[in-house]
C-alpha cells in the first residue's frame, strides 16, 4: 500500500466517524474483536509514555443496564453493542519501572536516562493538578484512539461525558488511583448519525 493511499484511508476514517447516539440493540461485538480495539487503544501516545490509563468495558447487558442510570438514562448504553469506560491513571508516574525497565534491559536506554527521566516524573507528580490534567490529556488521546480504530473496523462510537462520575466510582468500585473521564459506546448505528457542524478552522488557527 502506497503512502498516498493510506493517508486518503486514514482521513476518510476520521471524516466518516460520526457521534452515533443510536444502535442497533441486536448487533453483537465479540470479546475478540472487543479486545482488539483495546489493544489498539492501549497503543496510543502518551507522556513519558506512561500510559496514564486505565479501561473497564461494559460487555453485556446485566452490567449495561447498571450502568444506565449513572449515564443519565441515556439508551445508547443498553443498545450499544459494548460501552468502554475511560479511567484516567492520577499516579501513572509509578508505572515508570514498569514502563522503562525493559528499555533499559534492551540496552535501548541506559539506567542513567531512566533515572533522568524518573526524576523529572517524580517531581512533576509532586504537583496533584498536574497529575489530574496529566490523567485527562493522556487518557482523552486513548479514547480518540479507540474511536478511529473502531470506525475503520466498521463500528459506530460516541463518546460520553455525561454522566455522574462519582456513583460511576462507588457502583463499579474503581480504585482512587483512577478518575472516570469518559464513556465511549460502540455498535452498529441504527440510522446515519446527523453530520455535525464544525467552525471555520481559519478562525480556529494563529501563525506565529
Amino acid at each position: 500500500m502506497s503512502v498516498s493511499t493510506l493517508e486518503k484511508n486514514v482521513l476518510d476514517v476520521i471524516k466518516e466517524r460520526r457521534a452515533t447516539k443510536q444502535y442497533d440493540p441486536e448487533a453483537e461485538i465479540s470479546r475478540e474483536e472487543l479486545m482488539e480495539l483495546l489493544q489498539v487503544m492501549g497503543e496510543a501516545p502518551s507522556a513519558w509514555n506512561l500510559q496514564h490509563w486505565s479501561f473497564l468495558a461494559f460487555h453485556n447487558k446485566e452490567s449495561q443496564e447498571r450502568l444506565l442510570p449513572i449515564a443519565y438514562n441515556q439508551q445508547q448504553i443498553t443498545e450499544a453493542s459494548a460501552v468502554v469506560a475511560i479511567l484516567g491513571d492520577l499516579r501513572a508516574n509509578e508505572n515508570v519501572d514498569a514502563v522503562f525497565d525493559p528499555a533499559v534491559e534492551e540496552g535501548a536506554m541506559s539506567t542513567e536516562i531512566k533515572q533522568a527521566l524518573n526524576g523529572q516524573i517524580q517531581g512533576a507528580y509532586e504537583n496533584e493538578q498536574f497529575a489530574r490534567d496529566a490523567a485527562f490529556t493522556n487518557a482523552s488521546l486513548a479514547a480518540m484512539q479507540f474511536m478511529i480504530a473502531a470506525k475503520a473496523k466498521g463500528w459506530d462510537t460516541c463518546p460520553i461525558g455525561g454522566f455522574n462520575a462519582a456513583q460511576f466510582v462507588e457502583e463499579f468500585e474503581v480504585s482512587d488511583r483512577y478518575v472516570p473521564v469518559m464513556l465511549i459506546t460502540v455498535g452498529k448505528g441504527s440510522k446515519e448519525a446527523r453530520k455535525s457542524g464544525r467552525l471555520n478552522i481559519e478562525d480556529l488557527v494563529s501563525f506565529v
